[in-house]
């Protein structure tokens, strides 16, 4: 496996242990990473919460339970991520209900900030978006990456940056809106697509 793949995954959380560090953050009115402002502390207890909420009442369909228990290859899930990450707030808890589904397939969580080697190798389209999966299978050779978000939600971003340049914050409220209705089923999708179904 490459060495830096392999660092990482050693000195990964899992999903329980961010969880704990991410209500720790909350509590203390901090977040992860070098800086540290409002807004990033203000998203940081609201990704919490978001994840706290997606922990308790995401539902998969039979047919996708069915196809995640079907996965015989092992393969690891190496997430990078930040606490203030509104993408992440939705895809983290879906990749979590994916692995406790299957213990073939295994998540581990780095800070992009404390893991920039790993960032630069895996750029969406030039920039350090996250959260960035990426999928190594039992040989250690990465067969697959996504991220920073479903390809539903990531249609809604083009769309409304070809229309008006850059994202604002009303725009991210309503894609916070999407995500709650969508209720993980896009990240799913998604993911669903990248297992190595027999």
């Amino acid at each position: 496996m490459d060495k830096l793949i392999e660092q990482s995954l050693e000195n990964g959380y899992t999903y329980l242990e961010y969880r704990k560090l991410v209500s720790d953050l909350t509590e203390k009115g901090e977040s992860t990473g070098p800086l540290q402002t409002e807004a990033l502390v203000q998203y940081t207890q609201l990704n919490n919460s978001r994840m706290r909420r997606w922990d308790k009442t995401l539902n998969f369909s039979d047919e996708a339970i069915a196809k995640i228990k079907s996965v015989q290859d092992k393969i690891t899930w190496l997430v990078l991520t930040e606490s203030w990450c509104g993408d992440a707030s939705p895809a983290l808890p879906v990749l979590n209900k994916i692995t406790e589904l299957n213990p073939k397939i295994s998540l581990s969580l780095i800070l992009r900030d404390e893991n920039l080697d790993v960032m630069n190798r895996f750029l969406s389209n030039g920039s350090m978006s996250i959260p960035k999966l990426i999928a190594i299978n039992e040989e250690d050779f990465v067969v697959a990456t996504w991220g920073p978000r479903s390809l539903n939600a990531t249609q809604l971003v083009d769309a409304f940056k070809e229309e008006h340049g850059s994202l604002t914050a009303e725009f991210k409220q309503d894609l916070q809106v999407f995500y709650n209705k969508d209720k993980g089923k896009s990240v799913l999708e998604d993911i669903l697509r990248l297992l190595p179904l027999k």
